[in-house]
């Protein structure tokens, strides 16, 4: 599995009875796919998938392959708490025709290296030969997975990606380094540019569910024409979203409300999560409005 391109986390739109509102999920994925994004994930942190039932999750998934059907890959996540709950969501994710898996350590339990190996090749194996994205967020899951956990898990050949979410520069480079069996995928978005110039080639970038044709536009900068003085021109047209969405404390609400500026129904956020007040949200479309017209005329100077 080669993973290249933009891969954007699909968020998940609630009513206001907090109840998945399926039919504004379906809109929303058909606009990614004739956006020309690279591949889905479905189920990951944007998506809310913390307060979702595994059958919710899988009902998104069964959604998401149907209306894209082989056009682009997509990603779904294991995440949970329980373990046991992670390899039934595997399970079914390989039923239902993910082609990837992501695999992101159990939150709360605070796993040594080892046990967190572990469960990683746990859910490989129940995978049955599916590939498998590892993911790296320390800050939401309360541990790093080291140079010990790479050691006992980089020879599985399942394991052939790694979403890197630490914000940490320096374990891009011991990836890319101690680890090229193992694609990098840029998942730290004010950290793209760097990602790139040591060569990772896919991006999984929220702001996408809202701006596709921007982020299309630094990977193929960087990525396709390896032009960084124009690559590092859009980054800074960038970074103001990159603040409010990483820096600002609210990011799924920030990429909802992104989503709702676009027209689209975004919705609800599901407790403990609360909306964005209406200044947060005249923020978000200030910065928004700038980066369109900005990141525009950068690219109608080629």
């Amino acid at each position: 599995m080669i993973f290249e391109g933009i891969y954007t986390p699909v968020i998940t739109p609630f009513s206001t009875d907090l109840l998945i509102d399926f039919d504004a999920f379906e809109i929303h994925i058909k606009y990614l796919l004739d956006s020309g994004v690279n591949g889905l994930m479905i189920g990951g942190t944007t998506g809310e998938y913390y307060v979702e039932s595994l059958e919710e999750r899988v009902e998104l998934l069964k959604i998401a392959r149907q209306v894209c059907g082989d056009n682009l890959q997509i990603i779904f996540g294991t995440g949970s708490i329980n373990p046991v709950d992670s390899i039934e969501l595997a399970k079914r994710g390989v039923e239902c025709g993910a082609d990837v898996l992501l695999v992101a350590t159990p939150p709360y339990s605070l796993p040594t290296q080892y046990e967190l190996a572990q469960h990683a090749l746990s859910i490989s194996e129940a995978a049955a030969g599916t590939p498998v994205m590892l993911y790296n967020y320390p800050d939401r899951m309360g541990v790093n997975m080291e140079a010990e956990f790479f050691d006992l898990v980089a020879q599985n050949t399942n394991i052939c990606s790694i979403k890197e979410s630490s914000g940490d520069i320096n374990r891009m480079h011991m990836l890319m380094n101690d680890y090229p069996n193992i694609q990098v995928a840029c998942g730290m978005d004010d950290q793209a540019l760097e990602f790139f110039a040591w060569g990772a080639k896919s991006w999984v970038c929220a702001g996408s569910n809202f701006l596709p044709k921007e982020h299309q536009a630094l990977y193929q900068a960087c990525v396709i024409e390896n032009n960084f003085e124009k690559g590092r021109r859009i980054m800074k047209a960038m970074m103001p979203l990159m603040s409010v969405l990483e820096q600002g404390g609210k990011f799924i609400q920030s990429v909802k409300h992104g989503v709702t500026i676009d027209g689209r129904f975004a919705g609800e956020m599901r407790k403990p999560m609360l909306a964005l007040s209406d200044d947060e949200k005249r923020v978000m479309e200030d910065v928004v409005a700038e980066l369109k017209v900005n990141v525009a005329a950068i690219i109608a100077e080629a």
